[in-house]
Order: structure tokens, then C-alpha cells, then sequence
């Protein structure tokens, strides 16, 4: 039996899953989890993002497009700044979920391994 015990999911078209995967594939890419991890912080600039995230300013402009296009990310212009900031909270949760998922699983290698 499953981990999960849901009740009354409703049916997802396989339309609504083919969003889901095409929301997923966005995040997929490193560099966009270093722009949202930056954006945790709160909204920045574009030049802000190249300066914290370490990318250059076309990476994180195009990279910002694919996070704006999914609606994980907003932006906004200010004078002839562009800033970028959070759209969507619940990404914020989901990647704590998966890195302290993925920080359990590792422990629990590395005791296996017999490490401490």
C-alpha cells in the first residue's frame, strides 16, 4: 500500500498532468532553483540576481523568462530596472520539502555507509 492515502482526488485530465510536467521541467534547471533561492530573499533586480547568483545577465534573463512564463516568478519594471520577485509562495515550501527529503535520504546513506 501506498505511503500516501489520499481521499476524494478528484480525476486529472491527462492535459492537467502534461501542465504539471511542463511546471516541473521548469525547475528543473539549476539555474533557476539558484534565482528562486536568491528571490527567497526577497525582490531584487535583475543586475541584484547576476550579482548574487553568480550567472551572467543573459542566463538569468532568459532563465527568469522560463520562471515568469510557468508563474513562479513575477516581475515588474521600476524606472529601467526590471525586479523580480516571488509570484507563486508555494514554490518556497516545495523546495524546502525536497532539499530536507533530500537531506534525510543522505543521512541516512551516509549511517549506512557507517558514517556518523
Amino acid at each position: 500500500m501506498s505511503a500516501f492515502t489520499h481521499k476524494n482526488i478528484p480525476a486529472v485530465s491527462d492535459e492537467a498532468l502534461g501542465m504539471v510536467a511542463a511546471w516541473f521541467r521548469t525547475l528543473s534547471e539549476p539555474s533557476r532553483l539558484k534565482i528562486l533561492r536568491t528571490l527567497e530573499e526577497g525582490e531584487k533586480s535583475i543586475s541584484e540576481i547576476v550579482e548574487a547568483s553568480g550567472l551572467t545577465q543573459a542566463n538569468v534573463s532568459r532563465h527568469t523568462q522560463s520562471l515568469v512564463e510557468a508563474g513562479i516568478v513575477g516581475r515588474r519594471r521600476e524606472g529601467l530596472a526590471v525586479i523580480c520577485f516571488i509570484a507563486d509562495p508555494t514554490i518556497t515550501s516545495l523546495c524546502d520539502n525536497v532539499c530536507n527529503n533530500l537531506l534525510k535520504r543522505l543521512t541516512h546513506q551516509v549511517k549506512g555507509l557507517g558514517g556518523s
